[in-house]
Protein backbone atom coordinates (compact mmCIF):
# COMPACT_ATOMS: atom_id res chain seq x y z
CA UNK A 1 0.00 0.00 0.00
CA UNK A 2 2.66 2.18 0.86
CA UNK A 3 4.22 1.90 -2.70
CA UNK A 4 0.35 3.07 -4.08
CA UNK A 5 0.49 5.81 -1.84
CA UNK A 6 4.35 6.88 -3.00
CA UNK A 7 3.36 6.97 -6.66
CA UNK A 8 0.02 9.19 -6.14
CA UNK A 9 2.45 11.58 -4.41
CA UNK A 10 4.97 11.48 -6.43
CA UNK A 11 2.71 11.36 -9.92
CA UNK A 12 -0.05 13.80 -8.62
CA UNK A 13 1.78 15.88 -5.90
CA UNK A 14 -1.29 18.14 -4.22
CA UNK A 15 -4.29 16.82 -6.50
CA UNK A 16 -3.26 13.32 -5.37
CA UNK A 17 -4.36 14.00 -2.24
CA UNK A 18 -7.26 15.53 -2.57
CA UNK A 19 -8.94 13.22 -4.80
CA UNK A 20 -7.57 10.57 -2.51
CA UNK A 21 -8.79 11.77 0.06
CA UNK A 22 -12.11 12.57 -1.32
CA UNK A 23 -12.63 8.61 -2.31
CA UNK A 24 -11.59 7.81 0.76
CA UNK A 25 -13.87 9.70 2.69
CA UNK A 26 -16.46 8.50 0.20
CA UNK A 27 -16.02 4.90 1.49
CA UNK A 28 -13.82 3.13 -1.48
CA UNK A 29 -11.05 1.10 0.24
CA UNK A 30 -8.42 3.94 1.24
CA UNK A 31 -6.85 3.96 4.11
CA UNK A 32 -6.93 7.74 5.28
CA UNK A 33 -4.86 8.15 8.39
CA UNK A 34 -1.84 5.80 6.63
CA UNK A 35 -1.93 8.48 3.73
CA UNK A 36 -1.88 11.66 6.19
CA UNK A 37 0.88 10.18 7.84
CA UNK A 38 2.94 9.58 5.07
CA UNK A 39 2.31 12.83 3.71
CA UNK A 40 3.66 14.31 7.20
CA UNK A 41 6.82 11.97 6.05
CA UNK A 42 7.03 13.45 3.39
CA UNK A 43 6.97 16.94 4.67
CA UNK A 44 9.23 15.85 6.97
CA UNK A 45 11.88 15.22 3.98
CA UNK A 46 11.11 18.06 2.15
CA UNK A 47 9.43 16.67 -0.43
CA UNK A 48 6.10 18.57 0.36
CA UNK A 49 5.03 22.17 1.92
CA UNK A 50 3.48 21.18 5.42
CA UNK A 51 0.86 24.42 4.65
CA UNK A 52 0.07 23.13 1.36
CA UNK A 53 -0.37 19.47 2.30
CA UNK A 54 -2.58 20.57 4.95
CA UNK A 55 -4.43 22.50 2.28
CA UNK A 56 -4.99 19.66 0.51
CA UNK A 57 -5.96 17.12 2.47
CA UNK A 58 -8.66 19.80 3.82
CA UNK A 59 -10.16 20.36 0.68
CA UNK A 60 -9.79 16.51 -0.12
CA UNK A 61 -11.63 15.82 3.16
CA UNK A 62 -14.36 18.60 3.01
CA UNK A 63 -15.38 17.32 -0.96
CA UNK A 64 -15.78 14.02 0.46
CA UNK A 65 -17.78 14.82 3.10
CA UNK A 66 -19.93 17.39 1.40
CA UNK A 67 -20.33 14.55 -1.84
CA UNK A 68 -21.27 11.43 0.86
CA UNK A 69 -24.38 14.12 2.28
CA UNK A 70 -25.21 15.00 -1.29
CA UNK A 71 -25.54 11.13 -2.15
CA UNK A 72 -27.48 10.42 1.33
CA UNK A 73 -29.43 13.39 0.71
CA UNK A 74 -30.62 12.29 -2.89
CA UNK A 75 -30.84 8.72 -3.10
CA UNK A 76 -31.35 8.31 1.00
CA UNK A 77 -30.38 4.81 3.24
CA UNK A 78 -31.96 2.30 0.80
CA UNK A 79 -29.27 2.73 -1.61
CA UNK A 80 -26.44 2.78 1.03
CA UNK A 81 -27.89 -0.23 2.48
CA UNK A 82 -27.79 -1.74 -1.20
CA UNK A 83 -24.29 -0.91 -2.59
CA UNK A 84 -22.53 -0.18 1.26
CA UNK A 85 -21.52 -3.50 1.43
CA UNK A 86 -19.77 -3.06 -1.76
CA UNK A 87 -16.95 -0.23 -0.46
CA UNK A 88 -16.60 -2.03 2.62
CA UNK A 89 -19.91 -0.40 4.67
CA UNK A 90 -22.12 -2.77 6.21
CA UNK A 91 -25.55 -2.60 7.78
CA UNK A 92 -24.07 -3.12 11.50
CA UNK A 93 -21.90 -0.09 10.72
CA UNK A 94 -25.00 2.17 9.24
CA UNK A 95 -27.36 0.75 12.20
CA UNK A 96 -24.40 1.32 14.90
CA UNK A 97 -23.73 4.96 13.55
CA UNK A 98 -27.22 5.63 13.12
CA UNK A 99 -27.97 5.20 17.17
CA UNK A 100 -24.94 7.46 17.80
CA UNK A 101 -26.00 10.61 15.40
CA UNK A 102 -29.50 10.57 17.61
CA UNK A 103 -26.89 10.86 20.56
CA UNK A 104 -23.85 12.76 19.43
CA UNK A 105 -24.80 14.01 16.25
CA UNK A 106 -22.63 17.20 16.13
CA UNK A 107 -20.05 15.67 17.99
CA UNK A 108 -19.58 12.72 15.81
CA UNK A 109 -19.82 14.96 12.64
CA UNK A 110 -16.42 16.67 14.16
CA UNK A 111 -14.90 13.52 15.76
CA UNK A 112 -16.20 11.07 13.59
CA UNK A 113 -13.13 11.40 11.33
CA UNK A 114 -11.20 9.99 14.09
CA UNK A 115 -13.23 6.58 14.49
CA UNK A 116 -12.68 4.54 11.34
CA UNK A 117 -15.92 3.12 9.85
CA UNK A 118 -17.67 6.21 11.23
CA UNK A 119 -16.16 8.64 9.02
CA UNK A 120 -17.54 7.38 5.65
CA UNK A 121 -21.04 7.36 7.63
CA UNK A 122 -21.70 10.45 9.69
CA UNK A 123 -22.30 12.57 5.94
CA UNK A 124 -24.82 9.97 4.92
CA UNK A 125 -26.82 9.26 8.38
CA UNK A 126 -26.46 13.38 8.84
CA UNK A 127 -28.26 14.05 5.15
CA UNK A 128 -30.79 10.70 5.96
CA UNK A 129 -31.94 12.60 8.75
CA UNK A 130 -32.38 15.85 6.90
CA UNK A 131 -29.55 17.68 9.31
CA UNK A 132 -29.33 21.41 7.69
CA UNK A 133 -26.59 21.40 5.87
CA UNK A 134 -25.60 24.84 6.69
CA UNK A 135 -25.12 23.18 10.42
CA UNK A 136 -23.63 20.14 8.97
CA UNK A 137 -20.90 21.80 7.49
CA UNK A 138 -19.74 23.84 10.46
CA UNK A 139 -18.98 20.31 12.68
CA UNK A 140 -18.10 18.14 9.43
CA UNK A 141 -15.41 21.04 7.92
CA UNK A 142 -14.01 22.08 11.37
CA UNK A 143 -13.48 17.94 12.10
CA UNK A 144 -11.79 17.64 8.71
CA UNK A 145 -9.46 20.41 9.37
CA UNK A 146 -8.69 18.92 12.81
CA UNK A 147 -8.33 15.45 11.56
CA UNK A 148 -6.09 16.73 8.56
CA UNK A 149 -3.56 19.00 10.77
CA UNK A 150 -3.13 16.08 13.22
CA UNK A 151 -2.34 13.32 11.20
CA UNK A 152 -0.07 15.02 8.95
CA UNK A 153 1.77 16.53 12.03
CA UNK A 154 2.14 13.19 13.37
CA UNK A 155 3.64 11.88 10.20
CA UNK A 156 5.94 14.91 10.18
CA UNK A 157 7.05 14.96 14.04
CA UNK A 158 7.90 10.95 14.14
CA UNK A 159 9.73 11.36 10.69
CA UNK A 160 11.25 8.07 9.91
CA UNK A 161 8.57 6.14 12.60
CA UNK A 162 5.36 7.23 10.96
CA UNK A 163 4.25 3.32 10.54
CA UNK A 164 3.87 3.28 13.92
CA UNK A 165 1.04 5.59 13.86
CA UNK A 166 -0.88 2.67 12.22
CA UNK A 167 -0.64 0.46 15.60
CA UNK A 168 -1.32 3.49 17.64
CA UNK A 169 -4.61 4.10 15.44
CA UNK A 170 -5.79 0.47 16.19
CA UNK A 171 -4.49 0.29 19.74
CA UNK A 172 -5.97 3.38 21.11
CA UNK A 173 -8.13 5.41 18.82
CA UNK A 174 -11.53 4.28 20.68
CA UNK A 175 -9.64 5.96 24.37
CA UNK A 176 -8.88 8.72 22.46
CA UNK A 177 -12.07 9.48 20.82
CA UNK A 178 -13.93 8.80 24.00
CA UNK A 179 -11.83 10.75 25.92
CA UNK A 180 -12.29 13.81 23.32
CA UNK A 181 -16.53 12.93 23.09
CA UNK A 182 -16.39 13.20 26.60
CA UNK A 183 -14.36 16.59 27.09
CA UNK A 184 -16.58 17.99 24.14
CA UNK A 185 -19.79 17.37 25.64
CA UNK A 186 -18.84 18.91 29.21
CA UNK A 187 -17.29 21.75 27.15
CA UNK A 188 -20.86 22.44 25.59
CA UNK A 189 -22.36 21.96 28.69
CA UNK A 190 -20.36 24.80 30.28
CA UNK A 191 -20.94 26.83 27.36
CA UNK A 192 -24.56 26.43 28.13
CA UNK A 193 -24.85 27.18 31.58
CA UNK A 194 -22.46 30.33 31.24
CA UNK A 195 -24.86 31.34 28.52
CA UNK A 196 -28.06 30.76 30.84
CA UNK A 197 -26.23 32.59 33.56
CA UNK A 198 -25.42 35.73 31.32
CA UNK A 199 -29.43 35.49 30.66
CA UNK A 200 -30.21 35.64 34.26
CA UNK A 201 -28.13 38.34 35.31
CA UNK A 202 -29.61 40.22 31.86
Amino acid sequence: MQNHIAYLLEHYGYFGITFALIGGIVGLPIPDEVLLTYIGYNVFQGKLSYIMSIVSAFVGAMGGISLSYLIGYKFGLPLLEKFGPKIHITEQKINRTKKLFRKFGPYLLLLGYFIPGVRHLTAYIAAVNLFPFRKFAVYAFTGALIWSITFITLGRILGENWTSVELYISTYSIYLITSLLVLSILIYFLWKRRNLLKRDIS
